[in-house]
């Protein structure tokens, strides 16, 4: 063996060895600290949020038959969801379901569309009701006394299930819902005040 041989693997390569082996792992380490405290922080997955935007009647239609009286009352209602995004990360979000309900009944239904929501971003979902109340399972008289004093008191329930997409390469399942209370003024046909609780599921 030679003599550069017994310096290549003496005392001094070893130390350096483990020097650079040390410096390593710190790197690692430090990279591993700086990813935790970004998912911890920058890329946790926080709550899509939904909101009732607007909702407007657009006509209400009212039938009378004879001889046996029978009233017939069936409303058009037109619907607008924001969903807003407060990730660093997109929000695909598949098809969803809002609900319409009247006095503790559904009273309709409409689907919502599949789509996108960039980062930070936001996506208005309109939706269409048509609302047979004749149909309806509580007292029409209900309704028909409502219009009638001029304010209609309805509630939502929106379900859109999607995931939070971070770098391409982290997927976060979440489903945004969102439960609404809004009083509709009849004469203006459009929404007077609203009350909305949003909560994701994760």
């Amino acid at each position: 063996m030679t003599e550069t041989d017994d310096q290549g693997h003496g005392p001094k390569a070893r130390r350096r060895c483990f020097v650079v082996g040390g410096v390593i792992l710190l790197l690692l380490l430090l990279l591993f600290i700086v990813f935790l405290i970004l998912v911890l922080t920058v890329f946790k997955a926080k709550s899509p949020q939904t909101q009732l935007l607007s909702a407007t009647l657009e006509g209400i239609s009212p039938r009378i038959s004879f001889p046996v009286v029978n009233i017939q009352l069936n409303i058009t209602l037109n619907l607008t969801i924001l969903v807003k995004n407060p990730n660093h990360a997109s929000f695909k979000h598949g098809p969803g379901k809002s609900y319409l309900l009247y006095r503790g009944d559904q009273v309709g239904e409409a689907d919502l569309f599949p789509g996108l929501i960039p980062s930070k971003g936001t996506e208005t979902l309109p939706s269409r009701l048509t609302i047979q109340v004749d149909e309806m399972a509580t007292d029409t008289s209900a309704i028909i006394s409502d219009v009638l004093a001029g304010q209609i008191v309805m509630e939502t329930r929106t379900r859109i299930p999607g995931r939070v997409t971070f770098l391409k390469i982290f997927k976060k399942h979440a489903v945004a819902t969102s439960d609404c209370r809004f009083t509709i003024d009849v004469p203006s046909m459009k929404i007077q005040s609203q009350e909305c609780k949003s909560k994701t599921k994760f």
